[in-house]
């Protein structure tokens, strides 16, 4: 597990040192309290811009409210340090041509930095280069690309998030018997990475549980489906684990609509209602949460680092932590916990 608490103290402490600094390239708000659930995938703006600079952040969409935390967090830093922020997504996370074309209209309107969430790895490649050539700074967040560009990345450790999570599965399912994993996408490294971490830790600690072949389920009626369909085939599999907010709501809907909850464990990654709820009646397990709201206040706060000309590290890790219904109420878990 990767700390994640100290919230109000931490956010107190960055935007001291980066107003009287501005070196500082630590610390951020983890609270994920107040966030727009109407948001859509047009644009959203804040911040005084008493700099005059804008800084551009192209996620992977607000269909999920995970998107709608990292977008508080980047609108609150933008403000704190006098940025304008503008902070868009595509309609999916399978929206790869449409967020290529955002990021496209980001060089368009020429910022002083962007940050990017890539839905696709390689991609990207070529509009990253003619950003480069325009000696726009580029800062990554939630998920790596395939090139050197990016000045730093601001992410969630996903093999050891996803690790975390097959961990708990294991124990769950009494370290034995047949499990199933649902991955969201297999093209972003968020992606990669978690599946990786799901398989890696079976293969290495678990020599009696059967890990099948991951099945993708980035949305939440495939991702049921794709559960169903794992149970009917495979009907003595006694755990599954799911890789983001949509492909655990999903999941759960297959194991209920399967008739299989309360004999099938499930954990997830991520939060939201749906999430919360079913930890709390006892349909999912549990969950391995991220820190949202600091993934996009640190990304806000590193591209002004870089804007700066200042050196930053190539990862800066948000933290992430292992929830269920003992300790979700916790104060430095439940700050985490996104409705």
């Amino acid at each position: 597990m990767r700390p994640i608490g100290r919230i109000v103290s931490l956010i107190a402490a960055g935007a001291m040192a980066l107003g009287m600094t501005a070196c500082s390239s630590g610390g951020g708000d983890t609270n994920a309290a107040s966030g727009d659930a109407g948001a859509t995938q047009s644009g959203e703006s804040a911040g005084g811009a008493a700099s005059g600079e804008t800084i551009y952040l192209v996620s992977k969409g607000f269909q999920h409210r995970f998107w709608q935390a990292v977008k508080e967090g980047a609108m609150q830093a933008g403000e704190e340090f006098g940025y304008k922020v503008e902070f868009i997504g595509p309609a999916n996370e399978q929206a790869i041509t449409e967020q290529l074309q955002q990021l496209q209209t980001a060089l368009d309107t020429k910022p002083a930095a962007i940050g990017f969430a890539a839905l696709d790895s390689e991609a990207a490649a070529p509009i990253l280069e003619q950003i480069k050539a325009a000696n726009i700074p580029v800062v990554a967040f939630d998920s790596g690309v395939e090139s050197d560009i990016p000045v730093t990345t601001v992410q969630t450790d996903n093999k050891a998030a996803a690790a975390e999570a097959a961990k708990h599965l294991a124990e769950l399912v009494g370290h034995k018997g047949k499990v199933a994993l649902v991955c969201h996408d297999d093209t972003s490294q968020t992606g990669k990475d978690r599946c990786a971490g799901y398989q890696e830790y079976m293969a290495e600690n678990e020599p009696d549980i059967e890990l099948l072949d991951p099945q993708i389920g980035g949305e939440v009626g495939v991702a049921a489906d794709v559960a169903k369909s794992i149970l009917t085939a495979n009907p003595d599999v006694v755990g599954i684990g799911a890789t983001n907010e949509a492909s655990a709501i999903g999941t759960m809907q297959g194991v209920t609509e399967s008739g299989n909850a309360g004999k099938v464990q499930m954990v997830g990654i991520d939060s939201g209602k749906a999430q919360l709820e079913s930890v709390r009646s006892g349909v999912q397990a549990g969950a391995v949460t991220q820190a949202p709201v600091k993934m996009g206040y640190e990304t806000v706060k590193a591209a002004i680092a870089a804007i700066k000309g200042e050196e930053l590290p190539k990862i800066i890790d948000s933290g992430f932590a292992w929830y269920d219904k003992t300790n979700m109420d916790d104060p430095d878990i439940k700050a985490n916990l996104y409705e």
